[in-house]
């Protein structure tokens, strides 16, 4: 049966990083930051604050993945540390729900910015498009799939060079009068730690890594920290260009940056750059998402043909196809008005009132915001199976340790504590969007068991 091969390098894997947490919060969440802070200093602490919150993580993970080198990340840490059923409802959220939802909202991003600077074709069709084309080069090979992470996130990162150098070149900004203060501190850490999710995501790929025990802590680490540099250095050429009134009261600031500097041009180039994050965004997801089915079908016969490689690919295709299959349905019901009419008489039809909508601002944001409260569970799950199995597994070689031990991964839990509250206050009852996926995984995880004591049996 053909295996993963371990053929990524770092470089891979930090682009994989880029890539995914990169994406479109850049370019739309610093306003409402600004916004709910008395100070342009103040706004760059949060920022920075934030970039140490992931950091800290970053170190949790990165021993989790040197101690337990294989696909799957979360998947594999929390079966161990609780018991499979931990880990198989971790993988299931993410196919049903988490990821694939992050990736119909990151290709309606790359639709809607498309039709904009085209004007041409209708966003379901481009989101669903785009989704199956990129997953088209990671069935065909790692290599394929890696020459395209790394040629997006370098003509990212050739853009974001752009966009300082547009906010350093900027004429003077004019006085703009104060606007109001939309929250607090802890309103705006709530968006930068937004923001700043997805490095995890390195971790499901270690055992493509060359070198994992070695490799995937220099990736999260050096990763995370390179998203940090990126993240301080354009929101300061935000406001070298805008000025503090005008960053937070810009709701496209990198657009009004590019514009002040090429005009209609620029207008073009953000457009671009938008598209560009996306999907590289998009590219990272389906890259590493499918490694987490594959890792569960490995382990639960029910789903053994997600866990099947290609044997001339050496890939997960079976897991790629099932991945892009499930975000298409996504877009399909979520992103057209037809599909939420279907979504809202379902629910209704179960006594449950229809989802709203336009409250989050827009169908997939809604669909976002009613996961939160899962992938925010999962990730203190895994924040304290770090704590358990230091206890549990003392024999195992630990390449990296995290410094500090343990008020490096408390700390790590509190910030997770502290999203996993603020997902739930903000989505309200549409938590149980998130929700529901995990509770029909309990019934499905006790089908796999018994298949997998009758092939037991059999055997």
């Amino acid at each position: 049966m053909a295996t993963p091969k371990a053929s990524l390098r770092p470089w891979d894997g930090i682009s994989v990083i880029l890539g995914i947490v990169i994406g479109v919060s850049l370019f739309k969440a610093p306003a409402p930051i600004f916004a709910s802070v008395e100070g342009p200093w103040q706004g760059m602490a949060i920022w920075a604050l934030g970039g140490g919150l992931s950091l800290v993580g970053a170190l949790c993970y990165a021993e989790l993945a040197a101690a337990y080198p294989r696909s799957g990340g979360d998947y594999v840490y929390l079966s161990r540390a609780y018991a499979p059923w931990a880990g198989f409802l971790f993988g299931w959220a993410q196919l049903v729900a988490v990821l694939t939802a992050s990736l119909g909202a990151m290709a309606y991003v790359f639709a809607d910015y498309a039709i904009v600077l085209w004007e041409g074709g209708t966003a379901p069709a481009l989101a669903c498009g785009v989704v199956i084309a990129l997953t088209l080069p990671n069935v065909l090979g790692v290599g394929l799939s890696r020459r395209v992470q790394n040629a997006l996130t370098a003509a990212k990162l050739v853009g974001l060079v752009a966009l300082v150098v547009a906010g350093c070149l900027a004429p003077a900004p004019e006085p703009v009068p104060p606007g109001d203060r939309l929250g607090g501190m802890g309103f705006a850490l709530i968006l930068v730690l937004y923001a700043y999710g997805g490095w995890n995501d390195a971790a499901f790929i270690a055992a493509e890594m060359r070198e994992p025990q070695r490799n995937v802590p220099r990736v999260l680490i050096g990763g995370t920290a390179l998203v940090v540099v990126i993240y301080l250095v354009v929101n300061a050429a935000y406001l070298a260009a805008l000025g503090f009134e005008g960053t937070r009261q810009s709701s496209a600031p990198a657009a009004d940056v590019l514009l002040a500097v090429g005009g209609e041009v620029g207008g073009r180039a953000m457009s671009i750059l938008v598209m560009l994050s996306a999907l590289g965004a998009i590219q990272g997801l389906v890259f590493t998402g499918a490694r987490i089915y594959a890792s569960v079908g490995a382990d639960h016969p029910a789903f053994a043909a997600l866990g099947r490689w290609h044997p001339r690919f050496r890939t997960p295709a079976r897991a790629l196809i099932v991945q892009c299959g499930v975000a298409v349905a996504w877009i399909l019901a979520v992103g057209t008005g037809a599909g939420r009419g279907t979504l809202d008489a379902a629910a209704q039809g179960l006594g449950l009132p229809a989802a709203p909508w336009e409250r989050f601002g827009g169908g997939f944001e809604t669909l976002v915001a009613g996961t939160a409260p899962v992938f925010w569970l999962f990730f203190l799950g895994t924040g304290v199976a770090l704590l358990v199995l230091r206890r549990r597994d003392p024999g195992t070689p630990r390449p990296f340790r995290v410094p500090l031990y343990p008020w490096t991964p408390l700390l790590f839990c509190a910030s997770c504590l502290f999203m996993l509250h603020a997902s739930v206050d903000y989505a309200r009852g549409l938590a149980l969007v998130g929700l529901a996926p995990v509770l029909l995984g309990v019934p499905i995880y006790a089908l796999s068991r018994r298949v997998a004591r009758r092939r037991g049996q059999g055997g």
